[in-house]
C-alpha cells in the first residue's frame, strides 16, 4: 500500500509545469538525511519528492521498506501538510520495481535508456502496466544520459533524445513522465556551465504538451540554466533531480569524510552527524527557492487555496 499522504508525479507534476516552477526531486541516499530534507520543504512551504535509486540502495546499504518508513517518521515529526511523492530513481530491474511499489513507494522509474528504441518500449510499457494497476506513477528515460567524468564539449549529441522519438515512445508506453538527454549529466560538472541544447528541450516540449518533462543531472547546474528550462514555453522541466549536490554538502560539513553506508553515517558522534544533517537542510532549502523556485508553491495543491 502506498505510503498515505504519497502523490503520484501525474498528480504532482503538472501542478508544477502550470505554474512555472519545478518540483525538486532529492535522492537523500542516507536515511538520516531524509528529516533534513523534509523540514527543508516544510520552510519553505514547497511540493517535494523524496527518491533513491536501484544503484544507492546497493551503495549505501539501504531497503526500499526502510526508506519508506524513514519518510513516514520525518513527515510524522515535521507534522505539515506536505505535497509529496515518494519516487524510486533510475531502476533497471523489474523485482526491484516490485519490491518499491510493495514498500509504499508512489513513484517508480524504469531506466531501459541503454536498450535500443523498440526493447525500451517493450520494457517501459510492461512496467507501466504493472504499476499502474498499484495506482503508482512511472516515469521513463528516453537517449542516454552520461556522468560528468565523461562528458564531453562536443559530440555528445548522438545519445541526446530525438523529440519525434520521444512523442512515439510517450504514446506507445503510456509513461506519465520522461527523462530526456539533452546535455546534462550525472555529478558535478568540470565546467562552470554545461551547453544545454535548449531548441531540442522546447522541441520535445512541444510534442509533449501534456507530459511532465525530468531533466536529471542537477547538481552544479547555474541557477539561469535550471530557470530557462523550467520557464520554456508551454512549461518547461517540472521535475529536476539533485543528488550529489545533497551528499557533497553532507560530506563536507563533516571534515570531507568519505561515503560510507547509511547505517555507518548513523554510527557517527551525535554532533558530528548533526553538522552534517545541518548542511543538508540548507542546501535542500536552498535548491527548493533559487533553484526550482518552489518555495511558497505547497499551497497550488491544497483545494481553494491560491498558489
Amino acid at each position: 500500500m502506498k505510503l498515505p499522504g504519497a502523490l503520484t508525479l501525474s498528480e504532482l507534476l503538472p501542478v508544477a509545469q502550470a505554474g512555472g516552477f519545478a518540483v525538486a526531486a532529492f535522492s537523500v541516499r542516507y536515511l538520516a538525511c531524509i528529516r533534513p530534507v523534509v523540514e527543508a520543504a516544510v520552510e519553505a512551504d514547497s511540493p517535494l519528492i523524496v527518491e533513491i535509486s536501484q544503484r544507492e540502495l546497493g551503495w549505501f546499504a539501504v531497503t526500499p521498506r526502510a526508506f519508506r518508513d524513514a519518510l513516514e517518521r520525518a513527515l510524522q515529526g515535521a507534522g505539515a501538510d506536505l505535497p509529496f511523492a515518494l519516487h524510486l530513481d533510475h531502476t533497471w530491474e523489474l523485482p526491484v520495481i516490485e519490491a518499491a511499489v510493495e514498500a509504499g513507494f508512489s513513484s517508480v522509474m524504469i531506466d531501459a535508456s541503454a536498450l535500443p528504441f523498440e526493447e525500451n518500449v517493450a520494457l517501459t510499457r510492461r512496467v507501466v502496466e504493472y504499476a499502474h494497476r498499484h495506482g503508482v506513477s512511472v516515469e521513463a528515460e528516453l537517449g542516454r544520459l552520461t556522468t560528468t567524468d565523461k562528458l564531453e564539449p562536443e559530440g555528445d549529441e548522438a545519445m541526446y533524445t530525438v523529440p519525434e522519438e520521444a512523442r512515439e515512445f510517450v504514446r506507445r508506453t503510456g509513461c506519465d513522465a520522461l527523462a530526456v538527454s539533452v546535455g546534462t549529466a550525472h555529478g558535478v560538472y568540470p565546467v562552470k556551465n554545461p551547453r544545454i541544447d535548449f531548441e531540442r528541450l522546447a522541441a520535445i516540449r512541444a510534442l509533449l504538451p501534456g507530459t511532465p518533462i525530468v531533466l536529471h543531472g542537477g547538481s552544479g547546474l547555474p541557477e539561469e540554466t535550471v530557470h530557462r528550462a523550467i520557464r520554456l514555453p508551454g512549461g518547461g522541466i517540472s521535475k529536476m533531480n539533485v543528488a550529489t549536490d545533497l551528499e557533497n554538502a553532507l560530506l563536507g560539513a563533516m571534515g570531507g569524510l568519505k561515503r560510507m553506508t547509511s547505517a555507518e553515517l548513523d554510527a557517527l558522534p551525535g554532533e558530528l552527524r548533526a553538522l552534517g544533517l545541518e548542511a543538508v537542510r540548507r542546501e535542500a532549502r536552498d535548491k527548493i527557492e533559487r533553484f526550482v523556485l518552489s518555495a511558497g508553491r505547497a499551497s497550488a495543491y491544497r483545494p481553494g487555496v491560491e498558489g
